[in-house]
């Protein structure tokens, strides 16, 4: 049995730490559950994240690793580009992830696009998103730990957002049966095959598991539910595994958030399971005013 990234004799994900487990669960399932009540947390200046303001984005995602919250809305989109980079430095999250459609501040505008860095990309369409985390493709040395998402604008039909903790996923799983956690932890379990980019370089092959222990022993999860450009380690275990989480996800976890963003309304997340509903169906070509920023950094909030 392989000892990923993080997994110490103390850890809670040591297979063999029963005890320690029962105690990391039964916490993270009770933050869970109080999460649904939380709503979200009003930030009065997000140029001046307050001191209060800021323990408490932080307790939340202590607790749940993702806290919604709203500022008052801004239609000058580089005043509110400004406002979310002043967020993340005030949250220790350092420098962002120099993403190939990142505008000012580093910060992706999230829209139906034509562009040709864009075109055939879902993130840049009206359809739905299947459940994932950010970056699942990226290098391991390039994990997306942490990421600010914020509505500019809503859509007129459509558009939620669904939110997950992965620790949740993680409690399921190993519930359903432990030897699932072993599969996915596998420093092989998933694979998303190497792709043309549009610029014309070539991003090589992502492989790594689906679960794992980051630096600082906090539990990571690399995951998409799309079938297409994925390739599952080629063990019965793993499949069976993959496919019990696919259907958890479809089926729809108790504990799921949701929520339609509203502008000046978003979330900070460890880079938590998320997905997100087709919206404007009645739109046509590549007309929409649903406009949401994400910024993406390789540390977690507050770390």
């Amino acid at each position: 049995m392989h000892k990923p990234l993080g997994i110490t004799g103390i850890s809670p994900f040591a297979p063999a730490n029963s005890p320690e487990y029962q105690q990391w669960r039964a916490a993270r399932l009770e933050n869970a559950e109080k999460a649904a009540g939380w709503g979200f947390l009003q930030i009065r200046d997000p140029k001046n994240l307050s001191a209060e303001e800021r323990a408490e984005v932080l307790r939340r995602c202590d607790a749940t690793n993702f806290a919604l919250y709203q500022f008052t809305p801004n239609d000058d989109e580089s005043d509110t580009r400004d406002s979310l980079r002043r967020l993340a430095d005030a949250l220790n999250l350092g420098l962002p992830e120099g993403h190939r459609s990142a505008g000012e501040k580093a910060i992706v505008a999230l829209t139906v696009s034509e562009a040709p860095s864009q075109r055939g990309y879902i993130p840049y369409s009206r359809k739905a998103i299947n459940w994932h985390t950010d970056g699942y493709y990226n290098p391991p040395d390039q994990e997306i730990r942490g990421f600010l998402l914020h509505c500019g604008r809503d859509a007129t039909t459509g558009g939620r957002n669904q939110i997950l903790d992965h620790t949740v996923a993680y409690i399921r799983l190993r519930d359903e049966n432990p030897a699932y956690i072993d599969a996915l932890m596998h420093p092989q379990a998933m694979t998303i095959p190497a792709n043309v980019e549009p610029d014309g370089t070539t991003r090589p092959a992502s492989v790594g598991p689906v679960f794992a222990a980051d630096r600082d022993g906090n539990l990571t999860m690399r995951y998409t539910a799309r079938t297409r450009s994925i390739e599952w380690r080629d063990d019965p275990l793993t499949r069976e595994a993959a496919t019990f989480l696919r259907d958890l996800l479809m089926a729809g976890d108790p504990l799921m958030i949701e929520a339609k963003l509203k502008p000046g309304q978003g979330v900070f997340n460890n880079n938590v399971l998320h997905t997100r509903t087709a919206f404007d169906p009645d739109e046509t070509g590549n007309h929409s005013r649903r406009l949401m920023y994400r910024v993406r950094y390789f540390n977690r909030i507050g770390s």
